[in-house]
């Protein structure tokens, strides 16, 4: 019993693990929609492993390096594999070494899950783009143009913004901006204001933009982080 207490959070971790690789898979068959369940099935499994972890009192720091290694593949693989089809698909050379500039996501999402495990200041906000929301943001535009032909500016023989993506995304994972982080330090709806935003701006956006409005949510988490910079400690 203790060996299943002791190892339930770590399970659905490797869960989360499991999904992303299933994810990659998929992406580089072409299967976006199987990509993104895999992608919402990791984001509800590295939300619980924590929670079960914490619940049960069996945190350690193998869960620990497990989680981050886990996300390194779901949230950290997978939206630079996203750019790199992405460009492979707009660009008439494949030879052209411009197609492996998303691996540069890859490198600033390993880079900022290595900066979190040594920060011990993000308790109750995150300092810079998060991996999962960072892969939402990425993921998410290219889904909504397979989708519905969104964000086709970004994907038609645009390289150059795909390349400026890539730079924002990579500054936005290590950059020292406050985001808010949906855990609450207090009951009282005054520290909460900023949690509240996010979460009513986002419900609103994605019932008005549907399948456009996934990256909106997260470039609205953006804006609204910088808007509650002092509220956030």
């Amino acid at each position: 019993m203790n060996f299943i207490k002791n190892n339930l959070a770590n399970a659905f971790t490797l869960g989360n693990l499991f999904s992303g690789c299933v994810g990659i898979i998929h992406l580089f068959l072409g299967d976006y929609q199987t990509t993104a369940i895999c992608i919402i099935i990791s984001l509800i499994l590295d939300f619980f492993d924590g929670f079960i972890a914490r619940a049960l009192g069996s945190s350690s720091n193998l869960g620990g390096q497990l989680d981050s290694l886990a996300d390194m593949v779901s949230f950290g693989f997978l939206p630079g594999i996203t750019i790199y089809i992405a460009l492979l698909e707009s660009m008439s050379k494949e030879s052209n070494i411009g197609i492996y500039a998303g691996i540069f996501i890859t490198l600033f999402s390993c880079l900022r899950l290595a900066i979190f495990n040594l920060d011990d200041d993000q308790k109750y906000y995150f300092k810079g783009l998060n991996t999962p929301s960072n892969t939402i943001l990425i993921f998410g535009l290219y889904y909504a143009f397979k989708e519905n032909n969104s964000f086709a500016f970004l994907f038609q023989n645009q390289e150059l913004y795909l390349y400026f993506l890539v730079a924002i995304s990579s500054f936005l994972l290590v950059s020292p901006i406050k985001m808010i982080a949906m855990k609450f330090k207090s009951k009282q709806l005054k520290d909460n204001y900023p949690k509240l935003a996010l979460l009513i701006g986002g419900i609103l956006i994605l019932l008005i933009f549907k399948t456009t409005g996934i990256p909106l949510v997260i470039i609205y988490y953006i804006l609204i982080s910088l808007i509650f910079q002092k509220q956030l400690k």
